[in-house]
Parts: C-alpha cells; structure tokens; sequence
C-alpha cells in the first residue's frame, strides 16, 4: 500500500515544490491574478503533502512497534492505537486525493433577480440579497455591489454583486462554498401587498459563477462586442441620470447580454459589465469541460420558475427547506439574517459523498 500512495503523491508531492519555488520568485507577484491562481493550487497540495507525510509516520510507527512485539510485549499493546492512527491518516489522505473542484478557491460574482410573484418577488430577491451580504460579512468576505435595479417598495427587480475573499490562498474560498445557491428560490409568505392575508407563493432566481482571477484569463476580443449605452432609470421609470451612463454589451459569438447602470460614470459601468460578461463565460468554459469529463458540475437554474426550485423559504412556518439534500431548520428569521452556514454545510457534505462514492468505484 506504501509504494502504491507513494507513486500517486509523488508528482503532487513535486509539483508542490515546484510551485514554492515559482511563488518565491517576486515576478510573479507582477500578476496578480497568476499569484492568487497558483497560490489556490499550492495550498490545496500542501494539505496532500503534509496528510502523506503524517500518514507515513504514522505506517512508520504501526511497523516498528510490529517489530518489536515479538521481544517485548508492551509494545504489542500499543499496536492497536498505532494502526487506527495509520487507518485514520490513510483516510484523510485518500479524501484529499479525490478530485475537487478546481474552482473552489476562487471568488465569485452572484446575479439576483426578481421572478414570478411581481413586487413580492421582488421584496424576496431584496431579502436574499441581504441575507447572503450579511453571511459574507459573518465568513469575513467583501461585497461589492456592480449593478442594481430598485422597485419603489423596497425590492429589487435584479442585482449584480462581487464576492471576494480576503485570503489569495485558500483553497475553499467563496466559490466553494456559494456554490450551491445557484438556482430557484421559492418564498411562501403574505405580502406586504396582500390586503386578506392570504398566503402566496413567489419566487426569485439566483446565479453563481466563479469570477476570473485576471482579465487576461478570459481573452475577449473587442471586436466581438456590441456596446449600447442609455440613460439609467430608477423605479417606475423615474430619470436617476441626465446622461447616457448605462451600458449594455452584447457578446456576439455567444449572444450573452450584459446591462450595467449602476455607477454614475459610463466607463465604471462598462468595466462592471465587463467583470460580469467574463463570469458567465468563465461558467460556461468551466461547464462544459466538466460536461467532457462526464462531471458535470451541479445544475444551475437559468430561468425562474416556481416549479423548478432548490430551496423553499416558508414564512408561517419559520421553515426553511433544501430540496436537493433533505436539509429542514425552523429557524428561517436566523438564516435570513446570514445564519446560512448549515444549509451551506449539508450542501458541502453531500457534495463530498458524492465525489467520494464516485472516487471509489
């Protein structure tokens, strides 16, 4: 079993100190976005490096008290102890093996947008918006707002944010764990509209998408960009601009739209539009080389639609439910108000089960 671990960690084991040698060299760090990319890659190693290392002490320790039992008994008591630590160590190792996401220690870029459900659906897109700032805020991360459109009560009809963690070398960053809220979100609750009290059903669309480390990653060829700009409006149609400030790009190879009119400068917006035009292409690549290895990456809705949901937020009930992994809290004032991390976590597990059922056949 030895040589066998050690033929397959021996090119991490390489490729580890390879990339130390490269993060050393202060040209690098030129790059910004090189430098966080390698930097994701050498930490997720290390963790393989140092569960090896500590995986062969610990069969170091198991064979040598196995060696010594035959002259002197005590030791033949401690084998017990010495060979679950070896099993133990042999598990986190081989669970560091299994393939992982090569985009988990990457930032993100999350759009909301209203749905089915009108302005309630809107106040519900408001109350996700808040809920995943607030859980950024408790993991430690920045958020920063590159686009929004407001409704006169409070909602909003969709939002643009960026996701970023403060760490450049942490292998389980944003994307790793926003991830899974890609999709439709179904609220049940009475709206603020409703004069009867009745209960209605609405629902709002979520999308996640790993951003690019540098603008080089994603080579877009201005020649393939259509850029419209007109005169950005607040709710009801209301003028919040004197000047054509809003910018629309439209990528032709693909047809991917992109409005932003968030800033008040026509330059911020285009490189906002940017910034979330090279997001969606870098899903897309991401996709469909998951798709080519016949691993695909979990679904996210692209169209909002009540019957195609993930996650159900029920306000008489104080319940919140995830229908992909059983997950149920009545706890869905908390949650709102960022305790996201256990429907995170029960996502994150099932997640790794998968891989890991995956891994062993």
């Amino acid at each position: 079993m030895a040589s066998q671990l050690f033929e397959t960690v021996r090119p991490l084991i390489d490729e580890h100190a390879a990339l130390a040698e490269a993060l050393a060299d202060p040209a690098l760090h030129a790059t910004p976005g090189k430098a966080r990319s390698l930097g994701r890659r050498y930490a997720e190693l290390g963790r393989i490096v140092r569960a090896y290392e500590e995986w062969l002490a610990a069969d170091g320790d198991a064979a040598a008290a196995r060696e010594l039992a035959d002259g002197d008994p005590s030791f033949a008591e401690e084998l017990p102890a010495l060979d679950e630590a070896r099993d133990q160590a042999a598990e986190q190792l081989h669970s560091l093996l299994i393939p992982r996401d090569p985009d988990d220690g990457r930032d993100v870029i999350m759009e909301i947008k209203a749905g089915e459900g009108g302005e309630e659906s809107a106040l519900f897109a408001a109350d996700l918006l808040r809920m995943y700032t607030r859980y950024a805020e408790r993991q430690g991360w920045n958020v920063e707002v590159l686009d929004r459109t407001d409704t006169e009560l409070g909602g909003i009809k969709d939002a643009a944010v960026a996701v970023k963690s403060r760490s450049t070398g942490d292998q389980d960053g944003v994307w790793a764990h926003l991830k899974y809220e890609g999709g439709v979100h179904r609220v049940q609750r009475v709206p603020v509209t409703e004069s009867q009290g009745r209960i209605h059903t609405s629902a709002a669309g979520v999308l996640v998408m790993p951003e690019a480390d540098d603008p080089e990653e994603i080579a877009i060829d201005p020649a393939d960009l259509k850029i419209d700009v007109f005169r950005s409006s607040g709710p009801g149609g209301q003028s919040v601009n004197t000047t054509d400030s809003a910018v629309r790009i439209t990528h032709l190879p693909t047809g991917t739209v992109v409005s932003c009119q968030n800033e008040k400068s026509q330059l911020q917006n285009k490189e906002q539009a940017l910034r979330i035009l090279r997001a969606r292409l870098l899903a897309v690549q991401a996709s469909e080389a998951a798709a080519a290895a016949s691993d695909a990456r979990r679904s996210q809705v692209r169209t909002v639609d009540r019957s195609e949901r993930i996650r159900t937020y029920n306000f008489p009930e104080n319940r919140i439910a995830d229908h992909r992994t059983g997950f149920k809290a009545y706890n869905l004032d908390r949650v709102l108000d960022g305790e996201l991390g256990p429907v995170v976590g029960a996502a994150i597990d099932a997640d790794a089960a998968e891989r890991l059922a995956a891994y062993a056949k």
